[in-house]
């Protein structure tokens, strides 16, 4: 048997890291969030690149914490994560899954296409309620329970909900 038949599947990878929760939104995987870039062997090694969501992200030492902790328990030993700074990610880069996830979980999730909305270049988009789909909807205030949200409310169902803003 050769070294790289003993290696795991980079599809097999994908799906392990498919399972690592976003530690703010932990809904969303890592994969669903998009932060993952790629993944890859270099001989023996494995090596993930990852592009945080902005570059000051208090969170990346956590995501980098449990990225290698989900690969060492599927016993891989060899591998280095790699910071991708370039390009930038965008909230264009949550899979649909991840936006299904979002709204089932009461967050409205970024108006597919508006990630240049963060230029004001463009008006505010229009956000549908994730609970009952009504896009009367008001923003209450630019930021929400954390900086990448903004604090909405339904004129439809009344209920208030958080939009995950465009980057």
């Amino acid at each position: 048997m050769t070294a790289a038949a003993r290696l795991p599947s980079v599809e097999d990878i994908w799906g392990w890291l498919e399972e690592v929760p976003d530690p703010e939104i932990p809904v969303l995987s890592l994969v669903d969030l998009g932060v993952i870039r790629s993944i890859g062997w270099d001989g023996g090694r494995l090596v993930v690149k990852v592009t945080p969501t902005y570059s000051g992200c208090p969170a990346t030492s956590v995501i980098n914490f449990e990225i290698e902790k989900a690969l060492r328990d599927h016993g891989i030993t060899d591998l280095v994560l790699e910071r991708q700074l370039s390009p930038a990610w965008t909230t264009d880069w949550i899979s649909e899954s991840g936006r299904e996830k979002l709204r089932a979980y009461g967050i409205a999730p970024p108006v597919a296409g508006t990630a240049v909305c963060g230029s004001g270049g463009q008006a505010d988009p229009v956000v549908a309620c994730p609970r009952c789909g009504s896009t009367d909807t008001a923003q209450v205030s630019r930021f929400g329970s954390t900086p990448c949200k903004a604090a909405y409310r339904c004129n439809a169902c009344l209920e208030p909900f958080d939009y995950f803003k465009c980057i």
